[in-house]
């Protein structure tokens, strides 16, 4: 279970870097939240959750910080 949350978390912080790709606040937050939602879904699935749910937090959380990040 320890392998699952770290491989969950390591995939989250390498897509935090994908996040800011664009050259205004509204293509960070489309690219940011495509990014969250994959990620999302695919931490849900490797942990034992329901990746809908994941994929819906992972859009939001992406795409708030792909709109807040400056390029």
């Amino acid at each position: 279970m320890q392998r699952k949350i770290s491989l969950a978390l390591l995939m989250g912080l390498l897509s935090l870097g994908l996040a800011a790709c664009g050259e205004d606040p509204g293509t960070r937050a489309v690219t940011g939240g495509l990014m969250g939602a994959g990620v999302g879904a695919g931490a849900a699935a490797v942990t034992g959750g329901r990746p809908a749910t994941g994929a819906a937090i992972g859009a939001g959380v992406g795409a708030v910080g792909g709109a807040l990040t400056s390029p």
